[in-house]
């Protein structure tokens, strides 16, 4: 477009250019705008994607392991392991139980949920899990300490086992089946692993199979 000598006012002509190449000059800055405004969004997505992925995979490492085990035993003796004679009866209320913790006997018509919890839960329904096949894994809290509890977490199946802090424990740590029980001094215990392998969802319960879900939680259960 030519210029407009001074004092002289422009055309029609080019008027209409100069505005063509306003709007042009216009729709350039905005493309230019739109396009920064693109790469920011889409850059800002990629950030929040590898922020996600990085979270589920250290929630992956980091997320304790379930150990494996086969349902019910082959009759292997277990030092230190004591045997019962409780009998199952469903009831209301509070129950005085033999062994501590229990190991058997009268018990909640609910079952506790398995799980892990951080706070003590109840009896008469821990009980009644036993009954299903489910191992109750007791502790000492002031006994143990956080990497101590870790550990002994990492030992446990996914299902069917109950893991609660337990008042008054003679050891550090009690596991109890239904009529079984075992007493340890420590979480490197290698019975620890033969007790859930010879007890866990055994069929000498009396309601072997029976669910570990679907019922109740207890107080502070975390997992």
């Amino acid at each position: 477009m030519s210029a407009t000598p001074p004092g002289k006012k422009p055309t029609v002509k080019q008027q209409r250019a100069a505005e063509r190449e306003r709007k042009l000059e216009e729709y350039r800055k905005r493309e230019a705008r739109m396009k920064r405004n693109r790469l920011i969004a889409i850059w800002s997505s990629v950030g929040v994607g590898l922020a996600i992925v990085a979270l589920i995979v250290t929630s992956v490492v980091l997320a304790p392991r379930a150990a494996n085990y086969t349902a019910g035993g082959d009759g292997a003796e277990i030092e230190g392991v004591e045997t019962f004679e409780n009998e199952s009866q469903h009831v209301e209320g509070v129950v005085d139980y033999e062994q501590t913790p229990p190991a058997g006997g009268q018990h909640n018509p609910a079952w506790l949920n398995c799980g892990v919890y951080e706070e003590v839960v109840p009896n008469e329904n821990a009980v009644h899990s036993l009954e299903h096949g489910a191992i109750w894994v007791t502790y000492d809290a002031e006994a143990l300490s956080d990497d101590d509890i870790a550990t002994l977490r990492s030992k446990l199946p996914s299902t069917y086992v109950i893991l609660s802090p337990f008042e008054g424990l003679d050891s550090p740590v009690v596991l109890s089946g239904w009529n079984v029980q075992l007493q340890v001094d420590g979480v490197d215990d290698p019975r620890i692993e033969d007790f859930l392998e010879e007890y866990w969802q055994s069929q000498n319960v009396p309601e072997p199979g029976a669910l570990c879900t679907g019922a109740i939680d207890g107080p502070g259960k975390v997992a």
